[in-house]
């Protein structure tokens, strides 16, 4: 993780914020088992600055200022994220004393204009009876990823919830055991291991050997699993529930939360077995603080196995008995008979389970993958809701923003001759080393398999090698933007950052660069992003409210990098890249913060990567 300087030196200039502070020291919840990431953050501006863009009139987009310049810091923009503006959610009621009362207006010169029907959304996040804010307004994607965030807290979920999305959007679901027949114009998706994603669009002039656009990122997230065996004697009448950190999870901030259960569970029914998902989204488990009363001991460090065990019940049935004989005793459950999965877990866990499930024959329960999170629901805040709060960002924004991106482009499909990829990695805060992370062959796979599809391999002996050939063209002639969140410029721990790498939130995603290749990004792939975005943002060409800018970030000489998906790629196929992610403040919490037009200011970005690379590749060739 960056190690952060816990004060700010009072300083004359701005660029003495960002001077070179006292030797840094972590914070305390930052004991995570893997590198932090690059950052950004920006934030809007205060409602009197827009009060004088009101007054200077910048209603046309020839009176704006110039967004253009990649690096600038925020300007002022009259649109103010309003949830329930956009949205016909209930509204709290404002009282008026007295209500005004409208003038009368003769019938006769009420005039009524005809008005044209508001296009049906494309996307199942948006709820059909929202209001008609364009494509092309960034705002529009707020409340679509704050749903998304909400509904879909774990990785199994968040995997279901695209691909759901994807078929709305005519994409075919495809079988990694199974024969694909693939044709130029379709769409299509596999998952692995219910975890990982990879959604492809083939161009209706596609070709083997021909390149792809690839956008690739990770979907899962920090967060507390059960172990095998859940179940804990009960201590001091408390049902306590055996939890292990996937990555950097239970740190302090994960004290005193409200948590959550969810995950998949393996069912038997008519003697296949089946993965269903289940989510008891109301508070079930907590971690209790000791109150600071009790001295050295309430300050830690504390021991995760022993000291931050969630508890989930009360079982005070001893209460009164003289006999401590029993005190923590464990005896295995006896739902769902001797032997069985379900003796092993928490009795009145199993039961909720079930319930929520449907399920009646505990025995039928062969296993499951749950996890605890946090269940406050993600929601916009600031005074002019310019920020987005929520858990699990880190990385589900990018995730989320590259599907948007994907979706946003089927209608140029049919006239390129590329491939469309978007790439969603499990285990990727752990390593990415099983199958279902960016280290499997998972990528490689797919594409192999696309190119192999289309090369034909029917005729001569030479042509059969031709896929070995197509294959190693195509990489060649690819490109991969490895999508992580980074880190916002933090305004309490200023020296922690470079004074020209300080990206902020609401101006759109940060280029992540590092010298000892924990990051992809040089010169020609920084170059290749910048030249896909500014296809687009020149002469306003996709008529945005405003054009994502890209930023810089790279951490500090006396810091250091965390990793991406990036390298590993990269690395496998030989496909040019750049890192290139959507900033967002604090960064392994089990509470985050990013922008709220940064979900859709990513889409932009992606939007513009993907539907400009084929033209901006023959300006490099």
């Amino acid at each position: 993780m960056t190690k952060i300087h816990p004060s700010l030196r009072k300083t004359a200039s701005n660029a003495d914020l960002y001077s070179d502070p006292s030797p840094p020291r972590p914070l305390r919840h930052s004991h995570s088992t893997t590198l932090g990431r690059a950052h950004t953050t920006a934030t809007l501006s205060h409602r009197q600055r827009l009060d004088r863009v009101a007054e200077r009139g910048w209603k046309n987009r020839e009176t704006l200022p110039d967004f253009r310049n990649r690096h600038s810091i925020a300007v002022p923009y009259p649109n103010l994220i309003d949830v329930d503006d956009d949205y016909p959610y209930p509204a709290p009621t404002r009282h008026q004393n007295p209500p005004p009362v409208p003038p009368k207006i003769p019938e006769e010169h009420i005039k009524i204009e005809p008005q044209a029907p508001r296009p049906t959304p494309s996307h199942g996040w948006i709820p059909d009876s929202a209001p008609a804010r364009s494509k092309d307004d960034p705002a529009r994607y707020t409340k679509p990823f704050i749903d998304y965030m909400t509904n879909n807290p774990t990785v199994f979920h968040a995997v279901d919830a695209v691909a759901k999305e994807l078929e709305k959007d005519g994409y075919k679901k495809l079988s990694e055991r199974d024969e694909w027949e693939l044709k130029a114009d379709g769409k299509y998706y596999v998952e692995r291991n219910g975890s990982s994603l990879i959604a492809f669009a083939i161009g209706g002039s596609y070709k083997p050997g021909n390149g792809a656009a690839v956008l690739a990122g990770h979907i899962d997230a920090l967060t507390a699993k059960l172990k095998p065996i859940s179940k804990l004697r009960t201590k001091a009448g408390y049902v306590q529930l055996g939890v292990a950190p996937y990555a950097g999870a239970l740190s302090d901030t994960w004290w005193d939360r409200d948590l959550g259960i969810g995950g998949r569970v393996l069912v038997k029914e008519n003697g296949k077995i089946v993965s269903k998902l289940v989510k008891l989204d109301w508070p079930i488990a907590r971690i209790p603080t000791l109150a600071p009363h009790f001295g050295a001991a309430a300050n830690g460090p504390f021991n995760k196995e022993t000291q931050m065990v969630p508890i989930i019940g009360l079982d005070n049935s001893d209460f009164g008995s003289s006999s401590t004989e029993n005190e923590g005793y464990w005896k295995a459950s006896i739902l769902g008979g001797e032997g069985t999965f379900a003796s092993t877990q928490p009795e009145r866990l199993v039961k909720a389970i079930a319930g929520e499930m449907g399920i009646t024959d505990y025995s039928t329960i062969i296993n499951w993958e749950l996890e605890l999170f946090d269940v406050q629901p993600a929601t916009t805040g600031g005074l002019s809701k310019e920020f987005i709060f929520a858990g699990r960002i880190d990385d589900k924004l990018c995730s989320w923003a590259a599907i948007q991106a994907l979706l946003n482009t089927s209608p140029s499909l049919h006239t390129s001759s590329q491939l469309r990829i978007t790439a969603l990695f499990d285990d990727e805060e752990v390593g990415s080393l099983l199958r279902q992370g960016a280290h499997g062959n998972f990528l490689p796979t797919v594409m192999q398999r696309i190119v192999e599809d289309f090369a034909d391999t029917n005729t001569t002996t030479s042509s059969i090698r031709k896929p070995q050939s197509a294959l190693a063209r195509t990489y060649a002639n690819s490109f991969l933007v490895s999508s992580d969140v980074i880190h916002a410029v933090n305004p309490n721990f200023l020296p922690s950052y470079l004074e020209n790498h300080a990206p902020k939130l609401n101006i759109g995603p940060a280029i992540s660069a590092d010298p000892n290749a924990h990051m992809t990004t040089d010169a020609i792939s920084t170059s290749i992003l910048h030249r896909c975005l500014d296809r687009d943002s020149a002469n306003n060409n996709r008529n945005r409210t405003q054009h994502p800018q890209l930023q810089l970030f790279q951490i500090r000489n006396d810091s250091r990098s965390g990793g991406t998906v990036g390298p590993m790629l990269s690395a496998a196929t030989g496909m040019r890249a750049v890192d290139c992610g959507i900033p967002q403040l604090s960064m392994h919490s089990i509470r985050a913060t990013t922008g709220s037009l940064d979900p859709g200011l990513g889409v932009f970005a992606f939007e513009s990567f993907l539907r400009n690379f084929e033209g901006v590749d023959a300006e490099f060739r």
